[in-house]
């Protein structure tokens, strides 16, 4: 079934089997185009050529970040090249667009004390009055260990399957992510004792013992990637950690989010490095291969702030100023 409803929709559809079939990732850009696609429908736009200032007015209506929106364009753009390829444009109307200013995003980042906290009121949650229920929870409050411990990805521990971890080893292999990288990762130890007490539960719980997963959910499947959301709002909210998305002149600060679990264990484990008297600038391509990035570079993105004080300090300082003009 066609997913699209303007009158691009069959380009739309056939850009998007050509670039799958490339072996491109295209979930991302599939929500774009979705959006892009909404806004036609919005438009009433016709069977005509657009023009720049259609894309102008769009990226002015588009009430959301101006990240996101560039993010957008920017996929959009992509697509109208590929028109231009196969002929339907002369030109891409997007080419002269320029993107809009971006505010620089500070993330929210919890303490290790705030972590554990984290946890326990995740732990707390666990539904303990049927067995299946509480093997499910107790994959979730697993799930979000290893997000807080390891630092992974949100879809990572959702994907990994009982041989990937290796009982000898005390490691895992996480498999083919982002920049469709493996990498093997010990377990750190305020990990290990969490991950082999929820196997022995569910060897002892789980008697077909036919899930493939490590993390295992329903009706022999993996972990629901929204139903960790509903295991964690609430968590930080319990702990009294809820705050709102704030953009003060040119910086957003963040909300507490799933990934910024993985933010934190980066800067987290940088500090208690140094605090070791040992050196962070040398630890950094160690902690890239750890976390799955390709260039340290990127690791390096994540360390805007020196910790959660240091974030605090920021935010608390920049409300002062904003208030005062």
């Amino acid at each position: 079934m066609n997913k699209y409803k303007s009158f691009l929709a069959p380009q739309l559809q056939k850009y998007a089997i050509y670039r799958h079939n490339l072996g491109y990732s295209m979930k991302p850009s599939l929500s774009h185009l979705k959006t892009f696609d909404r806004y036609l429908k919005q438009k009433q736009a016709e069977q005509v050529l657009l023009q720049p200032s259609f894309f102008m007015g769009m990226q002015a209506d588009l009430k959301i970040e101006p990240r996101s929106v560039n993010r957008i364009l920017a996929s959009v753009r992509v697509f109208f090249n590929y028109l231009v390829r196969t002929g339907a444009y002369n030109q891409n109307p997007l080419k002269d667009i320029p993107y809009l200013p971006e505010n620089d995003i500070i993330p929210y980042i919890f303490s290790p004390e705030q972590v554990n906290r984290l946890l326990s009121a995740v732990s707390a949650r666990i539904r303990k009055e049927a067995r299946h229920l509480y093997l499910m929870d107790l994959s979730y409050y697993m799930a979000v260990i290893l997000l807080a411990r390891c630092g992974l990805r949100i879809s990572e521990p959702l994907r990994l399957k009982i041989n990937h971890y290796r009982f000898d080893e005390k490691t895992l292999y996480i498999e083919k992510t982002k920049f469709r990288k493996d990498r093997l990762i010990p377990v750190p130890q305020n990990a290990l004792a969490e991950l082999e007490n929820y196997l022995a539960v569910r060897k002892a719980l789980n008697h077909d013992g036919q899930n493939p997963y490590l993390l295992i959910g329903e009706k022999q499947k993996g972990l629901s990637k929204n139903k960790i959301y509903r295991f964690f709002q609430p968590a930080v909210k319990d702990i009294g950690l809820e705050h709102p998305r704030q953009i003060i002149g040119d910086v957003t600060f963040g909300p507490p989010r799933i990934h910024s679990l993985r933010h934190s264990f980066a800067i987290n484990t940088l500090k208690r490095i140094k605090a070791q008297g040992k050196s962070p600038q040398h630890a950094l391509p160690v902690l890239a291969a750890y976390m799955g990035h390709c260039k340290y570079q990127y690791t390096g993105a994540y360390l805007k702030v020196l910790d959660a004080d240091h974030r605090q300090g920021l935010f608390d300082f920049a409300r002062s100023q904003w208030d005062k003009i």
